[in-house]
């Protein structure tokens, strides 16, 4: 699994989007006990704190330290330096594993073996991630150009499993029908500059470039089409595949 978002933890705490509650309430609709849970590529724990809330014992894993560094620290959540592929839990110990946009990173072979093994007979995987963020009709062909034609060639060959909306992951469970859902929010222009500050394909142009891909002309454009006091409301599609 690569590790792309060490650089940028902190800006991963502050800009990235979290999960509705809906999304946990489907899940849990799908649960019997809520013993333990298992949070694959926590990242900065954000997926972990939600569990917690429900579930006696909370164990979550990351490759990377300086995002785990960033996760809350709970009583009931257990973070660990480790691969996915390479979990070293008891067989049969989870009620829930969740991987939030991170699967796609995964061997997925050798990740949905150690997930099988993992579950309890009546458990339940939740693969889970966003798609593009949309602003409006106005902001988003800017979107678009800088996402496809400034760092498109920058993007990782596995980010194409998040434009195919994780449709076209392997999915080796008995699969559930999932509801369709967004994360919304009203975000000034600043917190959407934030969030794109956290891509790793930002990340690879600044290290192939010496540069930042926001150049003063694409900024130009965007403070145009966004003045600097507007809130616009924003949206991600939700990507979700669940099974037992």
């Amino acid at each position: 699994m690569k590790d792309n978002f060490s650089v940028q933890s902190k800006d991963y705490v502050n800009f990235r989007p979290r999960y509705p509650a809906a999304l946990y309430d489907f899940l849990y609709s799908h649960i019997i006990t809520f013993d333990k849970a298992l949070d694959v590529a926590t990242g900065n724990g954000q997926v972990a704190a939600e569990l917690g809330k429900k579930f006696t014992e909370v164990y979550a894993t990351d490759i990377s330290t300086k995002q785990l560094a960033e996760a809350p620290r709970l009583s009931n959540i257990f973070y660990k330096a480790q691969a996915a592929e390479d979990a070293s839990f008891p067989d049969q110990y989870f009620d829930l594993i969740t991987v939030a946009q991170a699967i796609h990173w995964f061997n997925f072979d050798k990740f949905y073996a150690t997930a099988k093994r993992m579950l309890k007979p009546d458990g339940l995987i939740a693969v889970i991630g966003y798609g593009l963020i949309s602003v409006n009709d106005t902001i988003d062909p800017w979107l678009l150009h800088f996402y496809k034609n400034i760092t498109g060639p920058y993007w990782d060959k596995e980010r194409k499993y998040i434009d195919e909306l994780y449709n076209t992951i392997p999915f080796p469970f008995a699969e559930i029908k999932t509801p369709s859902l967004q994360i919304e929010y009203l975000w000034t222009k600043d917190q959407f500059i934030g969030y794109i500050n956290t891509w790793s394909a930002v990340q690879h142009f600044i290290k192939a470039n010496n540069s930042h891909p926001l150049s003063a002309e694409l900024m130009y454009q965007l403070n145009k089409l966004w003045p600097g006091d507007v809130t616009c409301k924003i949206s991600f599609p939700l990507l979700l595949r669940a099974g037992h």
